[in-house]
């Protein structure tokens, strides 16, 4: 009889999606199980891009340091013709979220990195060599059961029992399959030769997109030189013959002077898809990562969106795990992830279709439009700083509207006729979308990023006042109950003074680069309802506090009942 091991949550897959998750929960304090097939981690290269967004959730598990020498930052992409021209850069040079917008980054060393992390956790263990076979939900738990293969050949039979799953095993999940929803979307026939080597023979740091007629490429500078080549296959080329040493050494003639010296690491075939669950939750189980959603390779947003995924979800779970919230906030994941997880497959399809043009005609009316929109400097901007990525905006899920404070849901803008809204200098809302990450001096310690002072739970963020001062006692006992830090960013000569006249218990923050002033000055919201994972639940005028506080307790289903220090780690000691 097999024994059952009891955990809040279990996690099924130890890809990057089940161990960042893995580490926001531990983080929380919470029970995890991480469940997986192989006998180790994956250590070949897969994912090579990594983003702003996600830098910034690696920094709230505090990785930064473990993660940061396997990257890249600033990894530039240029595009260039047949002929070597560069019809586009893109080079953003934003440090918006606290982060270079985009890295280059070696995924098996990152990966490595966030499962060491989880040694820190005394309440998260992972387990190789165990794969679910089936998964038994009822009322109140989720029950996986797994088949281990011992040293010895015999397979046994154990059985995990937690309050929640969530299915992290890549894009033939099992999870999802068992959910029963469709995973709507499309898998262009196209078919690419992906080649890695060690000892970069060319050494130059950036991403080259090949949009050459005759066969486009992509060629990748990554860390620890280590380089990757991407090529489109024919229709009629076998996935034995473009696997064979003598056809790939041909492909890289043109890029190397010797192909045949090269170290390679391995040489596949892959198809893109892009594909999207219709819903990433039902019952006990969840999805989350490739499970969720498939991301063509164009936009570098596979191993991104399910960091994203990881985010979003890792808070909400640790909020009804611990009785601040019903169940319900996790039908949000849905609402919010969805959407925008949808937006990036179809930018990253239409990307493709762009660089893979194979008629020559159509090539050089693509090349010849791009040399004509490089010629204006706004379009140029728009993709050199990446403007066409749509960043996510959540309009339904824990949000509170900043025009009519309803609950669960925000519009793009601030339609309010009082004053304040009419003078500003913009009314397009904060509301479901990422706060900026500037950098700003504490009582302890000066020019820090601004996660590093709030701490990784919900935070109200006042411009300038007191939040005591401008919120009834009613709201702040609910705030209290939440967990809620609160804080007040004044300019860099008025903090000694606030430090000393504002109630103790706020945090006080100094703007000494003026970035925050600047934010708040073009917002007619000085006061901002902020979430663990660094959305904006609400935003508003001081005196709207309260009422727009109850509409985001609303959209969370909260409880009103005080966890016990939820945004302290539960660490090794």
């Amino acid at each position: 009889m097999s024994t059952t091991h009891d955990s809040d949550v279990i996690i099924v897959g130890a890809g990057p999606v089940g161990l960042m998750l893995a580490n926001i929960l531990g983080m929380y304090g919470h029970s995890v199980t991480l469940l997986e097939a192989l006998d180790d981690l994956i250590d070949y290269p897969r994912g090579v891009g990594l983003d702003d967004e996600s830098f910034r959730t690696i920094q709230t598990v505090g990785l930064v340091e473990t993660v940061r020498p396997h990257t890249n930052p600033q990894h530039i992409m240029r595009l260039v013709n047949g002929a070597g021209k560069v019809i586009l850069v893109n080079n953003p040079q934003t440090l918006e979220f606290g982060w270079e917008r985009k890295h280059g980054f070696i995924q098996p060393e990152v990966d490595r990195a966030l499962f060491d992390g989880l040694a820190r956790y005394e309440n998260v263990r992972v387990l190789f060599g165990h794969r679910v076979e089936d998964v038994v939900e009822d009322a109140d738990s989720v029950t996986a059961v797994a088949l281990v293969t011992g040293a010895d050949g015999q397979i046994t039979e154990e059985r995990f029992r937690a309050r929640y799953l969530v299915g992290c095993e890549g894009g033939k999940s099992p999870t999802r399959k068992r959910l029963g929803v469709s995973f709507e979307g499309e898998s262009p026939s196209t078919r690419w030769l992906v080649v890695d080597v060690n000892n970069d023979p060319l050494g130059t740091p950036n991403v080259f997109l090949g949009a050459d007629p005759k066969r486009p490429y992509v060629s990748i500078g990554l860390p620890h030189a280590v380089r990757r080549w991407e090529f489109m296959l024919h229709d009629d080329e076998t996935e034995e013959q473009v696997t064979d040493p003598v056809f790939v050494n041909k492909l890289l003639a043109e890029h190397v002077p010797d192909p045949a010296n090269l170290e390679f690491i391995r040489r596949r075939v892959f198809t893109h898809h892009g594909r999207v669950a219709s819903s990433f939750r039902k019952g006990r189980q969840i999805v989350a990562g490739d499970a969720a959603h498939l991301m063509p390779v164009w936009m570098g947003q596979g191993w991104n969106s399910g960091m994203r995924d990881a985010t979003n979800l890792g808070w909400k779970l640790a909020a009804v795990l611990s009785g601040q919230a019903g169940d319900a906030l996790l039908d949000t994941y849905t609402d919010e992830r969805k959407e925008h997880s949808k937006a990036m497959v179809d930018l990253s399809l239409t990307f493709g279709r762009f660089i893979k043009v194979t008629n020559p005609l159509a090539a050089a009316a693509r090349d010849a439009a791009s040399s004509v929109l490089n010629l204006f400097p706004q379009v140029k901007s728009y993709f050199a700083d990446m403007r066409f990525k749509p960043m996510p905006r959540y309009t339904r899920g824990v949000l509170a509207d900043p025009s009519t404070q309803v609950s669960g849901s925000a519009a793009a803008s601030i339609t309010s006729r009082i004053i304040p809204v009419r003078t500003a200098n913009t009314t397009v809302s904060p509301v479901g979308v990422q706060f900026p990450q500037p950098r700003v001096n504490t009582p302890a310690a000066e020019n820090v990023l601004l996660d590093d002072a709030i701490g990784n739970w919900w935070s109200v963020v006042v411009w300038g006042n007191d939040p005591t001062d401008v919120l009834p006692q009613a709201s702040l006992d609910k705030l209290s109950a939440l967990g809620a830090r609160l804080v007040s960013i004044v300019p860099e000569t008025q903090r000694e003074w606030a430090q000393q006249h504002m109630t103790d218990g706020v945090l006080v923050l100094g703007d000494h680069t003026g970035q925050v002033k600047k934010w708040f000055d073009d917002r007619p919201t000085p006061m901002i309802f902020l979430r663990p994972d660094r959305f904006v639940a609400g935003a508003c005028l001081n005196q709207h506090g309260p009422a727009t506080l109850d509409a985001i307790l609303r959209a969370m289903s909260f409880t009103g009942r005080s966890a016990t220090a939820p945004a302290e780690p539960a660490l090794v000691h």
